[in-house]
């Protein structure tokens, strides 16, 4: 099948989902857990109904900063709270008082969380610029390297997007896992990429007279590997789907995170790191032909 030749559907596609991103990042922000904030965060079993409303009064009553009250499950909530840290005893106070079984408590000071922030945005700038100089080496076109980072920069900024629009209408929160998510979709990203590269790479090195079909060989490729880029990417996405489901509340966004990422990952590798190599080379063509 000619992939190639609807590349520009492909770049549709992520250009489309890449506004939506940006749209839910600058329109509603991202929740950061209490991992990054510090603060701490009570999820509590409910013997009867209450109103999410009247509990925040509630506490706020009780003189609770409260930043967000989340329903887990059928009878239980999750309860956020800011710059609570040091007040443990007097939240318990409260849940116990009201009859509220606490199934978990987490709790980080604030300047823990802010290092914790900054060291984790590190973390994944570290790691797309040694991605970077690896497939620059691996390759020895610096080429290679910038479109692979593209395309996990694509993923990452979708995952983000998404878990920006989860936040605002269900309430999920960007911490450590998180974090680990978004590392694993590096990985994901670039592990497809380098195999499709791989293939590219070897045809090109075989060309004796040095002129070739960039279109053709990527083509070739993509037929090469997708099936095996997909098979790989299955036996994740079931285990994935199994603990989203089965997994319970202390799990799901992490589970959640990982699915979003791993689906893009195997989407970017073939579906635009490979058409975006080949719309640079083509670019470039007329330079390298002087």
């Amino acid at each position: 099948m000619n992939f190639i030749k609807y590349r520009f559907v492909s770049f549709i596609f992520s250009g489309v989902l890449v506004l939506i991103s940006l749209y839910g990042l600058i329109r509603f922000g991202l929740v950061l857990g209490v991992d990054f904030t510090g603060g701490s965060l009570v999820e509590v079993a409910l013997d009867q109904e209450i109103e999410v409303s009247e509990l925040k009064d509630r506490l706020t009553n009780f003189g609770l900063v409260v930043s967000q009250i989340q329903q887990t499950g059928s009878n239980s909530l999750l309860v956020r709270f800011e710059g609570n840290w040091e007040e443990k005893s007097r939240v318990l106070a409260f849940f116990e008082a009201e009859g509220f079984q606490i199934l978990r408590f987490e709790t980080v000071g604030p300047t823990f969380g802010r290092e914790l922030f900054r060291k984790a945005l590190l973390a994944i700038g570290l790691t797309i610029i040694l991605i970077l100089f690896y497939i620059a080496w691996r390759f020895k076109d610096i080429n290679f390297g910038l479109v692979a980072v593209l395309a996990m920069v694509h993923d990452n900024l979708i995952l983000l997007g998404s878990f920006s629009i989860l936040g605002q209408f269900f309430g999920s929160s960007v911490d450590s896992l998180f974090v680990t998510a978004a590392l694993t979709t590096l990985a994901t990203s670039v592990y497809d990429t380098v195999v499709t590269f791989g293939y590219i790479k070897d045809q090109l090195k075989q060309s004796l007279s040095g002129r070739h079909n960039i279109e053709q060989l990527a083509n070739e490729a993509i037929n090469a590997t997708i099936v095996r880029n997909i098979n790989n990417s299955w036996t994740i996405i079931f285990m994935l789907v199994a603990i989203l489901l089965l997994g319970g509340e202390t799990v799901r966004w992490f589970s959640s995170a990982l699915l979003i990422g791993t689906l893009l990952g195997t989407y970017s590798s073939t579906f635009l790191a490979v058409p975006l190599l080949v719309s640079w080379q083509k670019i470039r063509r007329p330079q390298n032909k002087t």
